[in-house]
């Protein structure tokens, strides 16, 4: 395919670094989502050298609304890796890359087409779904993935493979469309045994969500805000948050304010609905507080600087 998304910022200067980023971002995630983040992490860390330098923090603070916070931690973890073992300088082998944080088979493969023009096979949703129809596979049948790698392999050219990738990336997300497949322009219908059928795709009942309630405790200044940072493995896990008030400590470690006021708001996450409630104490200045806790009072200014979740930096930027 000469045609396609050529206009995805991940497309234009690429480079191992760039398609890296962009295939993390994406997984679990819809394209159109991902552009302003991308846009955003590049301005940011165009390359490799610059990100060897960021914190946790930093990347986090980035990724703030995007959700799956752990594949964040996972590029944090990836560009360490890179720096300490490979003197910063991405690797050009499969074998390395899939033993990297958050760096699956078809990521690497990505990797390996896209930035180094090496005939790597890749099954991303996209093509998983376009070859499974063209074959005519049912993809909830056992052992089914494990056909569709062979296939996926199969197919794979030794030549052209950069044209090869994109292309069969960009028939999936612009022709082979999940529900509404659009046969009649696509260039493999002569040849695909499942061309021109109604796909009614059958709805997965959804579960029902658990929920979760969450108590914080917001203190703030006139400058600054207390946050403290999720150690414990969670959802949240590594950003920053008020003080969470199921460890029942409030009363012995704030102050007494000036002034209270309590805001309510719900937050959907994939697997949980979030029922959050955020008691602000209001103070004349910030004040030292005696707990084992990480914590940080951080100036307003400062708020893109830290990872915290999409509802409380909502929050701080609306009241605080």
């Amino acid at each position: 395919m000469t045609s396609g998304r050529n206009n995805l910022p991940w497309r234009k200067g690429i480079s191992p670094y760039k398609v890296w980023i962009s295939e993390i971002m994406l997984q679990q995630t819809q394209v159109k989502t991902v552009i302003p983040f991308f846009n955003a992490f590049i301005k940011k860390f165009p390359n490799l050298k610059s990100i060897s330098k960021a914190s946790e923090d930093e990347i986090l603070a980035l990724w703030t609304g995007l959700g799956f916070y752990r594949r964040a931690k996972n590029i944090f973890k990836t560009k360490e890796i890179i720096k300490n073992e490979f003197k910063n300088r991405f690797p050009k082998k499969f074998e390395e890359l899939i033993l990297l944080p958050g760096i699956g088979r078809s990521t690497a493969g990505a990797i390996m087409s896209i930035a180094y023009n090496k005939s790597y096979p890749i099954l991303d949703a996209n093509v998983k779904r376009i070859i499974s129809r063209y074959e005519n596979i049912d993809i909830e049948q056992k052992n089914a993935i494990k056909s569709l790698w062979e296939l996926s392999e199969t197919y794979t050219p030794l030549e052209n493979i950069f044209e090869y990738t994109q292309g069969i990336m960009d028939l999936g997300a612009t022709i082979c469309h999940l529900r509404s497949p659009k046969c009649s322009i696509c260039p493999l219908n002569i040849s695909c045994k499942s061309a021109f059928k109604d796909f009614k795709t059958v709805k997965k009942v959804k579960k029902q969500k658990l929920s979760k309630r969450i108590n914080f405790t917001l203190a703030h200044s006139n400058q600054s805000f207390l946050l403290f940072k999720k150690n414990e493995q969670s959802f949240w896990e590594s950003l920053w948050t008020p003080y969470d008030n199921q460890l029942l400590k409030s009363k012995s470690i704030f102050k007494d304010p000036k002034k209270v006021e309590t805001r309510h708001l719900n937050h959907a996450l994939s697997h949980i609905n979030l029922d959050i409630t955020v008691e602000i104490l209001e103070y004349d200045k910030p004040f030292k507080i005696e707990t084992n806790l990480e914590h940080q009072w951080i100036n307003k200014s400062e708020i893109n600087d830290f990872g915290m979740p999409k509802p409380i930096k909502t929050i701080i930027q609306t009241y605080v």
